[in-house]
C-alpha cells in the first residue's frame, strides 16, 4: 500500500504578488477623501502651537516686552505729556497695544524663513494640500499669541488704572479688530521671509519698516502737535487708523469711519502681499 501523496502548503495555493495585482488593488480600495483648505489650514495652526508649547520662551515678545513698555512709557512721559501717569494711560494703552501686537507680526516671516532653511517648506509643497494651508497656518497659530499679548497688556493696564469706558464689549470688539488686522499685516513678513536668504535679514528689514510706521502715528502724541509736512503723513497711516479705532471701541465711541479705514487697509495689504506670497511660494 503506497503513501498518500504529499498536499502543498495552503499558503501555496494564494497567487504570487505581483505590481500589477498590487496596483489593482490600490485602485479598486476607496481613497479617504482629500481634506479641506480649512482642515490643513488648521492642522498647521496647531502645529504652530505646538511650537510655542515646546518652546516658551517664545511668548517673551507677548508677555514681558508689552509690560516693559507700558510700565515705561506711562510713567516716563505721563506727567509730561498729560499732567499725571494715570491720565495719559487711558489712552495710551489702547496705542501701546497696537504697537505691541503689530510689532510681533514679523515673527510669523521668521519662522518662515527658518523652516525653508531646514528644509521643512520642501516637504509641504509634496504634500496633496491646499496650497496656502502652511501660511494661513502660521498666521492662526500667531493669532493665539496676539490674543495672550493683549490679554497680559490689559491685565497690566487694568492694575495701573486704565478704565475704559466702553466696557468688556468695546474692549473684546477693540481688540477683535487690531487681531483682524494683524492677521492680515503679517502677509507681508511672510513675503519677507520668503524673499530673504536668513532670519536676521527678515527681522533687520522688519524693523525698518516697523519702527517708524508705529512711531510716526498717534499712539503717544496728538497729530497736531508735529510739523505740517510729518501730519500728511500721520493721518493717512494704516496704524493711525487702526490706534483711532481702537482707542475709540475702548472708550465707549464707534468710530464707523476710523473702522472702516482699519479694515479698508487690512483688506487691501492681505490681497496684494498674500497674491505675492502665495507667487513667490509657488516658485521657490
Amino acid at each position: 500500500m503506497s503513501a498518500p501523496a504529499p498536499t502543498a502548503p495552503q499558503d501555496a495555493e494564494l497567487a504570487p504578488v505581483t505590481a500589477e495585482s498590487l496596483s489593482a488593488l490600490l485602485v479598486s480600495t476607496e481613497r479617504p477623501p482629500r481634506p479641506s483648505g480649512w482642515a490643513t489650514s488648521m492642522a498647521f495652526g496647531r502645529r504652530a502651537v505646538l511650537k510655542i508649547k515646546h518652546v516658551p520662551e517664545q511668548l517673551f515678545d507677548v508677555t514681558a516686552f508689552p509690560i516693559m513698555m507700558v510700565l515705561m512709557y506711562t510713567y516716563l512721559f505721563g506727567g509730561a505729556l498729560a499732567g499725571s501717569p494715570t491720565e495719559y494711560l487711558q489712552g495710551l494703552l489702547p496705542g501701546i497695544l497696537v504697537m505691541s501686537i503689530v510689532m510681533i507680526t514679523m515673527y510669523t516671516g521668521v519662522a518662515v524663513n527658518i523652516d525653508i532653511d531646514k528644509g521643512v517648506f520642501d516637504r509641504f509643497r509634496t504634500l496633496p494640500i491646499w496650497r496656502p494651508s502652511p501660511m494661513v497656518g502660521y498666521l492662526l497659530g500667531d493669532m493665539l499669541r496676539y490674543a495672550i499679548g493683549s490679554a497680559v497688556m490689559l491685565t497690566v493696564g487694568l492694575i495701573m488704572g486704565f478704565r475704559p469706558e466702553g466696557g468688556v464689549t468695546g474692549v473684546l470688539a477693540g481688540v477683535a479688530l487690531l487681531i483682524v488686522f494683524s492677521f492680515c499685516f503679517s502677509w507681508v513678513w511672510t513675503m519677507f521671509g520668503l524673499l530673504l536668504r536668513t532670519e536676521k535679514s527678515v527681522m533687520g528689514v522688519s524693523m525698518m519698516v516697523l519702527f517708524p510706521l508705529t512711531f510716526l502715528s498717534n499712539i503717544f502724541v496728538d497729530p497736531a502737535t508735529m510739523p505740517g509736512w510729518l501730519q500728511a503723513f500721520v493721518h493717512n497711516s494704516p496704524v493711525t487708523h487702526l490706534t483711532s479705532a481702537v482707542r475709540g471701541l475702548m472708550a465707549g465711541d464707534w468710530p464707523a469711519d476710523e473702522i472702516a479705514w482699519s479694515l479698508g487697509w487690512a483688506g487691501a495689504i492681505c490681497v496684494v502681499f498674500g497674491t505675492v506670497t502665495m507667487r513667490l511660494y509657488n516658485r521657490k
